[in-house]
């Protein structure tokens, strides 16, 4: 019986330990206002137009977005550019087809039905070209990690000096917001990165709002749909708990009228 109560108290004290290293480790993520959240909640046209240039500017490089095609940016819900600018967007890319009448493979210009170019061939060449680190695909980035937005807001904005006495490794970075404070991936945001086309001043803040917008729609193409069903949803359910009320009142009148 002694055992067995030392064995439980070390097993709370494991674990009493690691909740207060849990929450030792936690870190209040930024907050900004996300147009799309809330039940009437919409994308902001020129914030995923803008997104999307920073993350073809910036992020294209080292991160792929396999499950987008360039037709998906001229769709209703999404960044909404003109069949006109997404043709141009996706020509200005070059896209491998083939192979030809002579068997080989070549390079031609992307059309609407193609999807996003990857930045690498294959998962090791895109280790080999970033120290052994994989760049994760962004498509739908805001869903696998905690936090959402947030997270990605606040980890494009988290890099600082380490405090005295944390070591990095060689390549290694600090992150305030990354899990373990470690991160191989460089700082790639500094004011005035980018030119916007529409004039809006690219701070870091402003270019890390709009690529998180850009990524929770490629996350949740469907999300303004789904708001409205779910208020149209809202509204028949109102509906058809009023009408039930009020016939539940009326056959219940008669029941009492009866007696």
């Amino acid at each position: 019986m002694k055992n067995f109560f030392r064995i439980l108290s070390l097993i709370i004290l494991f674990f009493g330990f690691q909740l207060s290293s849990n929450a030792a480790e936690k870190v209040e993520f930024l907050k900004t206002h996300w147009s799309f959240k809330g039940v009437f909640g919409k994308f902001d046209r020129g914030a995923l137009q803008r997104g999307y240039q920073v993350y073809t500017e910036v992020c294209s490089s080292c991160h792929s977005m396999k499950y987008l095609s360039y037709r998906n940016l001229a769709e209703k819900g999404g960044p909404e550019f003109t069949e006109a600018q997404a043709k141009a967007i996706a020509a200005s890319f070059e896209v491998k087809d083939g192979p030809n009448a002579d068997g080989e493979m070549f390079l031609r210009p992307g059309k609407l039905s193609d999807k996003f170019v990857m930045p690498y061939e294959n998962v090791k060449a895109a280790q080999a070209a970033n120290g052994g680190a994989y760049p994760p695909d962004m498509s739908v980035l805001v869903k696998a990690r905690g936090g959402g937005v947030d997270y990605i807001y606040s980890l494009l904005q988290g890099y600082e000096d380490p405090p005295a006495g944390f070591t990095l490794e060689e390549g290694v970075y600090y992150n305030k917001y990354m899990y373990g404070k470690k991160i191989k991936m460089a700082n790639q945001l500094s004011d005035g990165l980018v030119e916007y086309a529409d004039g809006t001043n690219a701070t870091v803040e402003q270019m890390s709002k709009d690529v998180t917008t850009f990524l929770m729609w490629s996350a949740e193409p469907h999300l303004e749909s789904r708001h409205r069903m779910g208020f149209k949803a809202i509204i028949y359910l109102i509906i058809l708990t009023t009408l039930v009320y009020f016939s539940m009142k009326r056959i219940w009148s008669r029941i009492e009228t009866e007696v």
